[in-house]
């Protein structure tokens, strides 16, 4: 039997013109994640990330995970960025 696809937390509470706005300051300061997603496709990372951190829950209680994808880019970024976890 196929795992049951895994659902992911959503951002919050998101305006109309919200994305459209944070995208454009974004790109209007040099958005770093834009340029490494026009190098590398993340989503072929998906299935990797899903396989290793999967683990079967016994209820639905507790909060949903966050996408791994979503938490991959923020690695690679501190990385690139040379910003330390604990530095925010």
């Amino acid at each position: 039997m196929e795992p049951k696809k895994q659902e992911y937390k959503i951002q919050g509470n998101i305006g109309l013109f919200d994305d459209e706005q944070t995208i454009e300051k974004l790109n209007d300061m040099g958005n770093p994640l834009d340029r490494l997603s026009g190098v590398i496709d993340f989503e072929m990372f998906r299935e990797i990330l899903e396989k290793a951190l999967h683990k079967d829950k016994m209820t639905k209680a507790g909060a949903k995970p966050y996408d791994p994808v979503l938490m991959f880019k923020i690695l690679v970024l501190q990385g690139k960025l040379k910003v330390a976890p604990d530095t925010y």
